[in-house]
């Protein structure tokens, strides 16, 4: 029976234990320094989204154990340490290197890909290959590659690629090599750099390597150089390089990529997608291209209004830069004839932007006025009135909270026909891209006259002297808020 005890008890203790180490106001200064590289999240035992990284960011540290460690710090009973990092919201992710913070972690919150990460950020920036055998090994994995060939390790010219390479290693892989053999397979001249594709992505389309043809080997080139080629006519989009497509107007079709169990019925609708992209690059048309998992990307589908489980044919839509959207509503056609027209329409100005918008209220007279998608111009665009705007979620408990405080602002500037009190419920509606939402609820003020620059409400009060009529105070006093 003690046996039994004694099993349940080290059982219990066992899935109690954490591969996330926990660092406090007294030891923060002495532990950090104890690693040459270390993920640190700030969080709070309230926040909503701390609590849905914690399983993510623990399998994190497990797979990571031995390699990179994670730690974190509770900031409601370690505030020093998080006010001297400037952590102002929650989670706040920092990598550290020997004790200094080198920046934000901006890449995924899944455990996939903060593992991804901070495997390209341990070790060296670029890797040294000393054998055809860790080359070929080295250029055949999933994602593309960057070589520098140098007969002299000593050289200028690999100086400058491993000052490329440490400035991009976040995103890209580096791998460098003198010897002979392989310079002489590799490139003629005796240095050298290359681009190597994945193999999986192999094509008829492009080359499966670029080589860096300018007379200087300086950084800023080689960086200019591997940006402007790494990803070809149309990169597979995966969470691990989304950010750096995400940037441009890019068209992508969503639908069963699979390069593991599927390569070849993945490479089937991307070379459909490959053949017309090209046509109209050579035309010297401005557009990126991508394929995607229409399943990792459920969101990206469902905003653009799409069926993701619609069928094996591809959906396509495209995403500019400032935000607008337009959509393919044609069946996605095996001869592309269908994806050749869109784009044709899409270059000739002739498609119409889709909004993601509930309909516009019939009646809309309350002291609120209710914002949707459609009616977002009329209203808070109208460049003769004030408005105030509440971006909020139907499920945020601090946005109901918010909801009868926010009315009676709206009662009391009823009378001004110059000011708008409004409000959006920015899960059912495109939000335009220069009010930036991360969290609920999310106040700007858009005055008269500068529709295009909205100054996010971040305080107790607003900012406008003729806003301090009787009982404002205590309303604003009542939006206030610290982490939202």
């Amino acid at each position: 029976m003690m046996l039994c005890v004694l099993f349940i008890a080290a059982f219990a203790a066992a899935a109690r234990a954490s591969d996330v180490l926990e660092f406090t106001d007294d030891d923060f200064d002495s532990k950090i320094g104890d690693h040459d590289l270390i993920l640190v999240e700030f969080f709070a035992p309230w926040c909503g989204h701390c609590k849905r990284l914690a399983p993510e960011y623990e399998a994190a540290a497990t797979r990571l154990k031995g390699i990179v460690p994670l730690a974190k710090v509770d900031c409601t009973a370690n505030s020093n340490v998080c006010g001297k990092y400037g952590v102002s919201g929650y989670p706040t992710l920092k990598i550290f290197r020997d004790g200094e913070d080198s920046g934000g972690y901006d890449g995924p919150r899944t455990a996939d890909g903060i593992v991804s990460h901070l495997k390209k950020q341990a070790g060296p920036a670029s890797v040294e290959l000393k054998s055809e055998a860790e080359f070929e090994k080295f250029i055949g994995g999933r994602d593309a590659s960057v070589v520098g060939f140098f007969a002299d390790g000593g050289s200028v010219a690999q100086g400058e690629f491993l000052k490329a390479a440490s400035a991009l290693r976040e995103s890209y892989r580096f791998g460098h090599t003198n010897v002979e053999d392989l310079l002489k397979k590799h490139d003629d001249d005796g240095e050298g750099i290359v681009l190597f594709r994945p193999p999986l992505l192999s094509n008829k389309f492009e080359d499966s390597s670029v080589k860096f043809t300018e007379d200087k080997f300086t950084s800023a080139k080689i960086k200019k150089f591997i940006q402007d080629n790494i990803f070809g006519i149309c990169p597979h989009m995966t969470d691990d390089n989304k950010d750096q497509l995400k940037g441009k107007d890019l068209l992508v079709a969503y639908y069963d990529v699979d390069y593991e169990k599927n390569p070849k019925g993945s490479n089937y609708w991307r070379n459909r997608v490959m053949k017309v992209a090209k046509s109209f690059l050579d035309q010297g048309k401005k557009l990126s291209f991508a394929v995607a998992n229409k399943n990792s990307f459920s969101h990206d589908v469902s905003e653009l209004g799409l069926d993701g489980s619609s069928g094996e044919l591809p959906l396509v839509g495209i995403r500019t830069a400032k935000g607008d959207k337009y959509v393919m509503k044609e069946e996605f056609s095996r001869d592309g004839k269908t994806l050749e027209k869109f784009l044709q329409d899409y270059f000739d100005g002739n498609l119409k932007r889709y909004l993601k918008s509930e309909p516009i209220p019939e009646n809309n007279d309350g002291p609120v006025k209710v914002i949707v998608a459609e009616n977002f111009d009329s209203i808070v665009n109208d460049e003769s009135k004030d408005v105030l705007i509440e971006f909020y979620a139907p499920w945020c408990g601090h946005c109901k909270s918010l909801e009868p405080k926010y009315k009676e602002l709206g009662e009391k500037l009823s009378g001004d026909p110059n000011i708008v009190i409004a409000k959006m419920d920015a899960t059912a509606n495109d939000v335009p891209s220069q009010y930036e939402v991360r969290g609920f609820p999310t106040i700007y003020f858009s005055p008269a006259g500068q529709k295009q620059n909205p100054k996010k409400y971040e305080s107790g009060r607003v900012e406008r002297t003729r806003w301090h009529g009787p009982g404002f105070a205590s309303v604003a006093v009542g939006l206030n808020r610290t982490h939202w």
